[in-house]
């Protein structure tokens, strides 16, 4: 199973041609333009073409998308893509991380190389589920990387400073069951405003799920709002916004705490164990 769009080399740090990380968020119900490739994926704009689902069968269509998605992650071996993430950290926006990502399912195994911000470009991270007492190996850049490769715990502090996540959270498969328990647990609430529409996102047609939470019902939601995009030739999510509970001065729909995208998939294109000895 390979998507065929884009062109993504995992050659240590090579990429074979610029690649469109655009978001273009049109419907495919009404006419629009495909915005060209642009350096950055800014967060989701527009009028979304599809009324409020009643709260009684708000998250039956929802459930039915993230069911899909864990059954066909079941035939995912490995697979490679740039990763794009973006998050609020001690109330500010950080600029966009754009990351050579590989994954292997079993052992979860994964690998990070940092191609921007400057500051970050060259950066690389490793895990690997039951290997190395459950550290992580760290390659900085800089002076600091001159010993190459050392082991640090996933929650350290060195890293929980600069991303909202552990790299034992990373991942389409650890994507996919953050959102069937919170999806589960809102079917029982029965309080959840849901829309669904066919869009684009980086000329892949998706299916949009939009879920608003009109209150914080006692720290029962983790956001005012997410929206994940699944692709519907894959059935997995390859974006994912969340957004805060909106504030005085700040917009409506809530500020973008967090956004992660899955670029240029690739899956099962035959990685190894050794491509994670680090």
């Amino acid at each position: 199973m390979s998507c065929p769009s884009g062109s993504f080399s995992m050659r240590h740090g090579e990429m074979s041609k610029p690649v469109a990380i655009g978001l273009a968020l049109a419907a495919l119900t009404v006419a629009t333009t495909v915005r060209p490739a642009v350096a950055q994926a800014p967060p989701a704009q527009g009028v979304v073409p599809a009324a409020f689902t009643a709260p009684a069968v708000a998250m039956d269509e929802p459930l039915r998308l993230i069911a899909l998605a864990r059954q066909s992650y079941q035939s995912v071996h490995d697979y490679t893509c740039l990763f794009v993430k973006r998050e609020r950290l001690q109330g500010q926006l950080q600029p966009e991380n754009l990351i050579e990502m590989k994954v292997l399912t079993q052992p979860f195994s994964v690998y990070l190389r940092w191609m921007s911000p400057q500051a970050s470009a060259g950066q690389e991270a490793c895990y690997v589920s039951g290997r190395n007492n459950g550290m992580m190996r760290v390659h900085s850049t800089g002076l600091l990387g001159v010993v190459g490769f050392v082991s640090i715990d996933p929650r350290d502090s060195r890293a929980t400073q600069t991303s909202r996540h552990a790299i034992t959270e990373a991942g389409i498969g650890n994507l996919i069951e953050r959102f069937s328990q919170r999806w589960e647990v809102e079917r029982q609430l029965n309080r959840t405003q849901v829309r669904v529409a066919a869009y684009m996102y980086n000329q892949r047609r998706c299916m949009r799920v939009e879920t608003i939470h009109p209150e914080r019902g006692n720290g029962q939601y983790s956001f005012y709002r997410s929206v994940v995009y699944f692709d519907q030739e894959l059935h997995l999510p390859i974006r994912v916004e969340n957004y805060d509970w909106p504030r005085t001065g700040a917009p409506a729909d809530g500020e973008l705490a967090e956004s992660y995208s899955y670029v240029n998939l690739r899956v099962n294109s035959g990685l190894t164990p050794a491509a994670f000895n680090y």
